[in-house]
C-alpha cells in the first residue's frame, strides 16, 4: 500500500502544473451537450477520491463494507462546470493527498480485506484501480495518449 501511495502522490504532483496551464476555455469546453466537460472530469476524479477515501478507511473496521455512487449524478449534483477551475484542481489535489496519507498509514495485513462497490474487491485491488482509474481521466484532460480504463 506505501508504494501505491507514492505512485499516487507523484502522480498528482507532476499532473499539477500540467493541469494549471490548461485554459480555461479548454477546461470548461463540453465535446457534446451528454459529454463532461474536462472541469466535469476533475470533479468526477474529486467524487471518486472521496468514495475511495471513505473505502480505504471503512473498510479496515467493517466487514465488506457496501461503498457505491453513481458518476454521473454527483458530477451533475456538484455543479462542477460552473465551478472555479482553481478551486476543482485545489479540492483534487488536497483530496489525493489525503487519500495518500490513508495508504501510507494502512497497515499491510489489511490488503486482502474486502470492500463491496458493484462487487467484492480487496483493499490492495481498489487501491491499483484508483491509480489505473486517475491515470486514464488525468490522460483524458492532459490530451495525452489514451490509458485504457476497463
Amino acid at each position: 500500500m506505501k508504494q501505491l501511495a507514492v505512485e499516487i502522490t507523484s502522480l498528482v504532483e507532476n499532473s499539477m502544473a500540467p493541469l494549471q496551464s490548461i485554459p480555461e476555455k479548454s477546461m470548461a469546453e463540453k465535446p457534446a451537450p451528454n459529454k463532461w466537460s474536462k472541469k466535469e472530469i476533475m470533479g468526477h476524479l474529486i467524487d471518486s477520491a472521496q468514495n475511495n477515501i471513505r473505502r480505504f478507511v471503512v473498510t479496515q473496521y467493517e466487514e465488506a463494507p457496501l461503498v457505491v455512487y453513481d458518476q454521473d449524478k454527483w458530477v451533475a449534483a456538484s455543479d462542477y462546470q460552473d465551478f472555479d477551475t482553481k478551486e476543482i484542481l485545489q479540492l483534487w489535489y488536497l483530496l489525493n493527498k489525503q487519500l495518500s496519507i490513508i495508504l501510507q498509514h494502512i497497515d499491510e495485513s489489511m490488503a486482502g480485506r474486502l470492500c463491496r462497490t458493484q462487487e467484492l474487491h480487496t483493499l490492495d485491488w481498489l487501491a491499483t484501480d484508483y491509480i489505473i482509474h486517475l491515470k486514464h481521466h488525468l490522460h483524458q484532460v492532459l490530451d495525452k495518449e489514451s490509458v485504457t480504463y476497463p
